[in-house]
């Protein structure tokens, strides 16, 4: 789920607005980071140093020139004091300020030690997923399975894997649970985030990296393939060598007819298979040949 950093909007007062009401508004501009607009500070309990946010610390103390030894996030649950950023007050976690009363985040998670101003992202603590997330509790569902909120227009849909996202994008490494970023879920029911998605169709990849399976309606290709290969024939010598082979899309195996191009698999007729058996070399259509068709 996408985090975005926020314009500071201009402040209008009218007569009538109390004192109280303009500091908040313009502490609701001056203060907070990229990743939040908060009107307070945590103070880490792992290495007791104060930072704007859990993400500031994170990417503080995970940089490359940080000792690899000394890596580490923050615990957001353990998370006990908070400065507050308008009076400099540092006290227990609460939504208001115990000195100058102020509000330090509209949206205020007791369970994530959580501010933060920007209500429109519609935030719910999901206790299943165990923090919070953003898009509307209404708009989501937790699987309990794949252990995760997924979004309702998926919800009779989606196939399921055991905690799915608790593992790191099969792209770019980053872990997935709680990350920032919008996430995909594939029609195998593995995740990886959206831009990563993107990112391999610019590279005419269509195979999920996690399992091989397509990531998409391939069936245009695979006429495509149909075509390269009847307009392709055989050298006699190989007109009746035949290969096993095993689809990486309804994982059926089949003896069919060797050809340089690809192998068509009997039950779906996909071109995402693979030889496991047989003479000739090897071909896999999941990856070059496809590459080479899509244009």
């Amino acid at each position: 789920m996408s985090q975005s950093d926020q314009q500071n909007p201009s402040i209008v007062v009218s007569d009538d607005s109390s004192e109280e009401q303009l500091q908040t508004e313009l502490a609701s501009v001056n203060y907070g980071c990229k990743h939040y607009r908060r009107r307070c500070k945590i103070r880490a309990p792992c290495c007791d140093e104060v930072f704007d946010c859990r993400h500031c610390h994170n990417e503080a103390k995970n940089a490359l020139e940080i000792d690899p030894l000394r890596r580490h996030d923050v615990p957001r649950h353990h998370v006990k004091r908070v400065i507050c950023s308008l009076c400099d007050t540092e006290q227990d976690v609460a939504q208001n300020c115990v000195s100058c009363g102020v509000c330090m985040g509209n949206y205020f998670c007791d369970k994530c030690k959580f501010f933060d101003d920007d209500v429109s992202k519609k935030q719910y603590h999901c206790d299943e997923c165990g923090i919070c997330r953003t898009g509307g509790r209404e708009n989501f569902f937790h699987c309990s399975k794949c252990g995760c909120c997924y979004s309702n227009l998926i919800k009779d849909a989606h196939r399921c894997v055991e905690r799915a996202m608790h593992h790191n994008c099969a792209v770019c490494f980053e872990f997935l649970f709680d990350s920032t970023r919008n996430i995909a879920v594939l029609s195998c029911g593995h995740t990886i985030h959206m831009e990563c998605v993107k990112e391999m169709e610019r590279h005419r990849r269509y195979a999920c990296p996690v399992c091989s399976k397509s990531i998409c309606d391939m069936s245009n290709v695979w006429r495509k393939l149909d075509e390269e290969i009847a307009s392709t024939p055989m050298p006699e010598m190989y007109k009746n060598k035949t290969v096993w082979i095993l689809c990486n899309d309804c994982e059926e195996t089949s003896e069919v007819q060797f050809h340089i191009v690809g192998y068509k698999c009997l039950r779906c007729s996909s071109y995402n298979t693979r030889q496991i058996q047989g003479g000739g070399p090897p071909s896999s259509c999941s990856s070059s040949r496809v590459a080479e068709v899509v244009r």
